[in-house]
């Protein structure tokens, strides 16, 4: 009862001064805000890093072929055939960290159309295990598999996209669509995914949204491709976890070279190593950060400090008063740190609502990811509330120390 008293009446004598209170609490509403934003766009642009890299898939390593001019190309192809099921299948076989892999080949698309639409979609030829290694997720129907490699079959899934533009009205599923020459069977329909950026360290995500998949098998059998291409695009290779990518991309890339001839006609993307890139920007954006809103606390405390110290001279006769009727050291002690306290307590509320207010503005207008932060919050609120009665200690100290009869002669 007796701290709630103090609580009411240290309210009741900061509303008395409404804008000295306002123009204290500023420093500690922009720190406690700057604070909070800054942890809630760390925490989504860390959340949006880990979507876009599950779609690669975190521990594997993919191998794309570059593209070249015809006459650069038909010099490298005297060495090197380009990138082949081959080259997967001996870094399966011959290095131990390697656990499976999976095959992309890109068809040259004329057209694709069903009854009611066409679309501006690729058509892609993909091995049996590609979906679980890229971590898709499936809407409807079912994945293609094994046997529709056996069979050559003429089946297809589509990206989500890809999937609207061919059926506006729906139902996808079980409809025909002709591929080129070819028609093909829907079978299924990828998940789209929430992505608020098509790009991730200079990597193109989100293309499987406007895609045809098709079993690789009937790919390479049932379409026809140029003399120079290679056999397939890219390849996809999922490595043990308990090995470094960095060391197993160098050893792969090591035995692509020497079954190339040392031709340099592929490229490596190693997306653990752009996971790590993208937390390490994020940990410099942290620290830049963390340093305006410190110093923004920092000011904050000092002009409570500041008001508090201003308050004392103003107060002087009351504290000579308050001293002269019995109030020990300890009592004036108290009085002037609840009042600090109240001031931090204050700024830190109206701080949690700015912060938030800041975030969404940035999110809105920057594109970036926020993921709210529980821990951001309590942090923030937390480190403003010790700003506030760090800096008040000060001001209650020198407050009591005053000698009671020359403070009730002060004018």
């Amino acid at each position: 009862m007796k701290y709630l008293t103090l609580f009411i009446d240290t309210a009741l004598e900061l509303a008395q001064h409404k804008l000295r209170t306002l123009l204290t609490l500023l420093g500690m509403i922009f720190g406690v805000g700057a604070v909070i934003a800054m942890l809630n766009i760390g925490e989504g642009a860390e959340r949006e890093a880990m979507k876009m890299i599950d779609s690669m898939g975190l521990y594997n390593l993919i191998v794309n072929g570059k593209e070249f001019d015809e006459k650069e190309l038909k010099e490298q192809r005297k060495h090197s055939a380009g990138l082949s099921l081959r080259d997967a299948q001996v870094a399966h076989d011959s290095l131990p960290f390697v656990t499976d892999f999976a095959a992309q080949k890109t068809i040259e698309t004329y057209h694709i159309f069903s009854q009611y639409n066409n679309s501006d979609a690729n058509a892609v030829g993909v091995s049996a295990n590609y979906f679980q290694l890229s971590h898709f997720q499936l809407f409807a129907g079912r994945i293609l598999n094994k046997n529709d490699q056996q069979r050559f079959a003429q089946v297809a899934m589509l990206g989500a996209n890809t999937a609207k533009q061919l059926f506006p009205l729906g139902d996808a599923l079980g409809q025909q669509i002709k591929i080129n020459h070819l028609w093909f069977k829907v079978v299924g329909i990828l998940q789209a995914p929430y992505l608020k950026k098509k790009e991730f360290q200079g990597v193109k995500l989100g293309n499987e949204q406007n895609q045809v998949f098709i079993p690789l098998s009937t790919a390479l059998h049932r379409f026809e491709s140029g003399l120079l291409d290679s056999e397939v695009s890219s390849l996809k290779l999922a490595i043990d976890k308990s090995v470094d990518p960095i060391v197993a991309a160098q050893a792969l890339e090591h035995l692509l070279q020497n079954r190339h001839s040392d031709i340099d006609d592929f490229e490596l993307v190693i997306p653990a190593a752009l996971l790590a890139q993208q937390k390490q920007t994020q940990q410099i954006f942290n620290i830049v950060m963390s340093c305006v809103a410190g110093i923004s606390l920092l000011v904050g405390g000092i002009g409570i400090m500041n008001i508090m110290l201003a308050t004392v001279l103003e107060r002087t006769k009351e504290i000579g008063l308050l001293r002269a009727i019995g109030a020990t050291q300890k009592d004036i002690r108290i009085q002037f740190i609840a009042e600090s306290f109240t001031i931090s307590i204050l700024g830190g509320l109206l701080g949690v609502v700015f912060g938030i207010g800041l975030s969404e503005i940035i999110s809105m207008y920057s594109q970036w990811a926020v993921s709210w932060s529980m821990t951001a919050i309590v942090l923030s609120f937390s480190i403003c509330a010790l700003v506030g009665l760090i800096f008040g200690v000060y001001p209650a100290i020198k407050a009591s120390q005053l000698d009671p009869i020359e403070a009730l002669q002060s004018d």
